[in-house]
């Protein structure tokens, strides 16, 4: 009886110790885990403050890109405007020589 309490005892003591070993590891993986997770949970908001610089950077570029293209646009309406203007000054030259033709087409009395 005590021979089988004592290979109880020893039985039990193999699984404390077995049961603190696992402990232990456990422990070790949770603190490496906590290491990580804190190095992640940095890396992640470094992603952010990246990418709201990023985005910023991105709502400037476009902002200046609709200044550009606005000027762009106001520009070419003045072009526009003096191009018409060139032409309407080209017709008219147009007709007054084409009336300068028919005035000289008429004959004049005295030949």
């Amino acid at each position: 009886m005590v021979q089988h309490v004592e290979q109880n005892l020893q039985l039990m003591t193999k699984w404390a110790v077995k049961a603190e070993n696992s402990a232990t590891k456990l422990k070790q993986e949770n603190a490496l885990l906590q290491v990580q997770l804190k190095n992640y949970k940095s890396e992640n908001e470094a992603l952010r403050l990246g990418q709201a610089a990023s985005l910023a950077t991105v709502k400037q570029n476009a902002d200046a890109a609709l200044q550009n293209l606005l000027a762009v646009i106001t520009n070419s309406r003045a072009s526009v405007r003096q191009l018409v203007s060139g032409a309407e000054s080209l017709q008219l030259v147009a007709d007054l020589l084409t009336s300068i033709d028919r005035i000289s087409e008429v004959p004049q009395d005295g030949q």
